[in-house]
C-alpha cells in the first residue's frame, strides 16, 4: 500500500494542489491528513491564498482515499466542510509491513508515546519540520512537515511511504 502523507495545509488550496500534483507522478493509494487543514491558528499569520472553502472542496474530491484525524486548530464546524470523518484524535492504518499511529502531534509525539506495539510509525505533523527517526523503544517518528507553513528552516513538503520505505518529498 502506497501513502501520502498530509499535514499542516492550514488552508492553502495552491499548495495542496502542488503537493497531490507531486504525489500523483508517485502514485498513492490512500491519503494520511494529520490535522490542521483548514484555520492556520492564532500564533500564524494568515497564509498567502487562504481558502478553507477550496480545501475543503479537493479533499473531498478525494474522500474515498482519505483517513483523517484532529489537529489542534481544528475545530467541529470544520467537520461540517468534509464529506468524510476528520475529528479523531488518532487512527491506527494498517500498510502490510507497517503499523502506523496517525495522530496530528499535540496530544500523541515522541514525548508523550502512545500506547502501541514495537515497530509501530508514530505519524504525526504539528511541529511543521519533517523528521524521521527511530526511538530506542522500537517506535519510529515519522512527521511529514507542513505544506503550506514550514518552520524551522525546512521547506514545504509531504510524506510518502511506497510500501517499504518512508521519504519527505519537498513541493
Amino acid at each position: 500500500m502506497r501513502i501520502l502523507f498530509l499535514s499542516d495545509i492550514h488552508g492553502v488550496p495552491s499548495t495542496l494542489e502542488r503537493a497531490l500534483a507531486s504525489a500523483d507522478a508517485l502514485g498513492y493509494d490512500r491519503i494520511a491528513l494529520l490535522g490542521d487543514l483548514l484555520y492556520h491558528g492564532p500564533r500564524n499569520g494568515v497564509p498567502s491564498f487562504y481558502d478553507p472553502e477550496k480545501v475543503a472542496k479537493i479533499l473531498n474530491g478525494l474522500k474515498d482515499k482519505i483517513v483523517a484525524v484532529r489537529g489542534n486548530c481544528d475545530a467541529e464546524v470544520d467537520q461540517l466542510l468534509f464529506d468524510f470523518p476528520m475529528m479523531a484524535d488518532y487512527a491506527l492504518m494498517d500498510a502490510g509491513s507497517e503499523t502506523f499511529f496517525l495522530t496530528h502531534g499535540h496530544l500523541w509525539n515522541e514525548h508523550r508515546l502512545p500506547p502501541v506495539g514495537i515497530g509501530t510509525v508514530l505519524a504525526h505533523g504539528h511541529t511543521h519540520v519533517p523528521e524521521l527517526k527511530r526511538l530506542e523503544c522500537g517506535l519510529s517518528i515519522f512527521n511529514p512537515g507542513s505544506i503550506s507553513l514550514p518552520k524551522g528552516g525546512s521547506s514545504c513538503s509531504f510524506g510518502y511511504f511506497d510500501g517499504e520505505c518512508l521519504r519527505h518529498y519537498t513541493i
